[in-house]
């Protein structure tokens, strides 16, 4: 059976920051910010706020804000980060035990958070960050597409070159969200000039991933979150829209949203690709478990690609990983929201919409995240509905 956590009891909360006060309260629900550069528009500090408010509610504890290391919190306190969080020293300090003290996860060495970790290096020769393990690209070969991870541009433009002889080629920067900063090279030339246009040391740092690139490709979301005594497991689509720049980026996704675990989702009926791609999500979510100790998370999500490549082959692969609160997780809140109040369900459609430009209005059953000009991004709509 896949669950990927243990539980405590559940928490609530009152909007606006403002912490709940009452009887039968325990524990306290705060949002963590792990990079001050990572994740910090305006709109995404919304969706983050309001996430963790909900989760506060499901569990039935008081929700804080922010949190402040100079404050006392009523115990246990559940954190919300806005990102992975990586190593022993922070988790200790904040005491985090396990999945069960915060909606994400840890891992132990940075590359681990991010694409990086779902190739194999070019050859034994390249450039690998501390902690890089060859065998986890084995143990993921059949569950993701043909491509390398390189920590250095010669290493990159080896790998590209070797791509290259089986067809058009994507160059991934790493820690790049919704499709962002991507580009695709189909000829030495194009390569040579989308290397030349990378920062050298970010890809020594970070890392970058270079694979076969996908025709027509669809992408679905495959995930498990697990909060107090509740576990769902999920499918769905993710659809892509235009931003305000007229860049083609995530748009939101389309949930089939089942009460268990991996086990449960995989027992109702779908399609035989969709039954791959979630085998093949929890082969690389195994992966992990088995080659990176101190790694947990009690939300994980996997985007899995489907297509036809540069030879006619049609591909299916996991593409990337997140263990943090992403694009889909209002979706799932909501398919939880739902299971508390209906324990009877055993599926829930739930659906997440991100939506840029003026004058959008969400339907009436919408629970909104944000809706405004956000700094970064210009006006943005960004809205949950799910069944009633």
């Amino acid at each position: 059976m896949d669950t990927l956590i243990s539980a405590l009891p559940g928490s609530e909360t009152l909007p606006g920051g403002q912490a709940a006060l009452g009887e039968g309260l325990e524990g306290t629900v705060v949002v963590l910010t792990a990079d001050h550069h990572a994740y910090a528009s305006e709109h995404e500090r919304a969706t983050r706020a309001q996430i963790a408010w909900r989760l506060a509610r499901l569990k039935k504890s008081s929700f804080q804000g922010e949190y402040d290391n100079s404050r006392s919190y009523a115990a246990p306190v559940y954190f919300v980060p806005s990102d992975t969080l990586v190593g022993d020293e922070l988790i200790g300090t904040l005491g985090i035990v396990g999945h069960h003290g915060l909606f994400g996860g840890v891992v132990p060495y940075p590359f681990v958070l991010t694409k990086a970790i779902s190739h194999p290096l070019v050859d034994a020769q390249a450039a690998a960050p501390e902690g890089w393990k060859p065998g986890f690209a084995q143990r993921v070969a059949r569950s993701v597409l043909e491509g390398f991870s390189v920590f250095d541009r010669g290493d990159a433009d080896r790998a590209g070159r070797r791509l290259l002889e089986r067809g058009a080629v994507r160059v991934k920067p790493v820690r790049a969200t919704g499709g962002r900063g991507q580009q695709v090279a189909r000829d030495r030339h194009a390569l040579t000039r989308c290397l030349d246009d990378m920062d050298a040391a970010e890809i020594a740092t970070h890392g970058l991933v270079l694979e076969e690139n996908l025709e027509q490709p669809v992408t679905f979301s495959i995930g498990q979150v697990h909060v107090g005594r509740m576990i769902a497991s999920y499918y769905g689509w993710q659809r892509l829209t235009a931003d305000n720049h007229g860049n083609q980026v995530y748009g939101g996704s389309d949930l089939v949203v089942a009460q268990g675990d991996f086990d449960t989702l995989l027992a109702l009926s779908f399609p035989d690709e969709i039954r791959l791609a979630v085998e093949q999500a929890r082969i690389f979510h195994r992966a992990v478990e088995a080659c990176f100790p101190g790694f947990f998370a009690s939300r994980i999500n996997y985007d899995v690609v489907q297509g036809t490549n540069s030879a006619g082959r049609w591909c299916s692969g996991v593409l990337e990983q997140s263990w943090r609160l992403g694009g889909a997780s209002g979706a799932e809140i909501a398919a939880l929201e739902i299971f508390e109040e209906q324990p009877e369900r055993a599926v829930v459609n739930a659906s997440c919409f991100e939506v840029y430009g003026e004058g959008v209005v969400p339907p009436p059953n919408a629970t909104v995240y944000f809706s405004g000009i956000d700094a970064n991004t210009g006006p943005l709509t960004k809205y949950t509905v799910a069944e009633p």
